[in-house]
């Protein structure tokens, strides 16, 4: 037991991969709301933890109940509507999350994970209070909530279908399949599906879609929306360096424009239209990130 134990914290904790963490943190959030519930509901047939994290960690749709419960737009996205919602979350978010870090690095992998899932928070909670689809029945928008990684976890998807459109993955019983076309469907059926019965996850789905996008085309000029997450993540060394090992160092470190040129060629064209020498200039931009 010990022996797994020490595996999976190897895995989440020190892997070097942002997206092992944000799994490892949802799973367990996911065990320790659902395993004490479980035994509650077997044992004397009440609900009072689910009812709890409900009311005091969901994000709510009706404002004055948001004000007073100003943390649920982080909570939200770390809770999970059972076995199944986390299961494919976190599939997706594994999946995505591995090529997004293979040509970003590992450092902008939590700042597009919560600002996706604060920008999804964000269109569940307006449209649930602007659009007539809502406001006109009453007492939704009093008695409504979210849950779940969905949106930030489509920030992840649709900002690496945006960086890297041509890349292609093998899905069982289809084939090859580009990621452009992966993306576009996905949020396709979530458009589709905001008049039926889960309105609001596919609102907030929406949301964490927009912010993936429009983030990578920031970035692709330039425009770097989670450099502050990149700054509070990144390791600082314990020991001074001597300067003439200094400008060694910064003579073998890619410049930002020639790492923003080639993100863009792989937007136009794809990666496999980079030179020997462009992908040698991502590689080492991307072990630059993870250090």
């Amino acid at each position: 037991m010990s022996t797994l134990w020490s595996e999976i914290k190897l895995k989440v904790m020190h892997s070097g991969s942002k997206i092992n963490l944000l799994i490892g943190i949802n799973v367990l959030i996911f065990l320790v709301e659902y395993v004490p519930a479980t035994i509650e509901n077997l044992a004397f047939g009440s609900e009072h933890i689910t009812t709890f994290a409900q009311n005091y960690l969901a994000l709510p749709s009706y404002l004055p109940k948001l004000l007073r419960h100003f943390w649920t737009p982080i909570t939200y996205m770390f809770l999970h509507a059972g076995f199944f919602h986390i299961l494919f979350n976190m599939l997706w978010l594994y999946w995505m999350g591995r090529i997004f870090e293979e040509y970003l690095g590992n450092k902008r992998t939590i700042g597009v994970y919560l600002l996706g899932g604060l920008t999804g928070g964000l269109f569940f909670v307006l449209f649930y209070n602007i659009s007539p689809l809502f406001t006109q029945i009453p007492g939704l928008v009093e008695g409504s909530a979210t849950v779940g990684a969905s949106a930030a976890v489509m920030a992840i998807i649709v900002a690496t279908a945006t960086l890297v459109p041509d890349y292609t993955i093998y899905l069982m019983f289809i084939g090859p399949v580009r990621l452009k076309w992966i993306a576009l469907i996905i949020v396709i059926l979530d458009f589709i599906g905001i008049s039926g019965f889960n309105a609001g996850g596919e609102l907030s789905h929406l949301g964490g879609a927009l912010f993936g996008f429009v983030y990578i085309k920031q970035l692709q000029r330039g425009n770097d929306w989670v450099g502050f997450f990149t700054g509070l993540f990144k390791k600082r060394s314990k020991l001074s360096v001597a300067s003439k090992n200094r400008s060694k160092n910064a003579g073998n470190t890619p410049r930002q424009e020639d790492i923003d040129r080639i993100l863009d060629k792989i937007s136009q064209s794809g990666y496999d239209s980079l030179t020997k020498q462009e992908k040698e200039i991502l590689f080492r931009a991307s072990k630059d990130n993870e250090g």
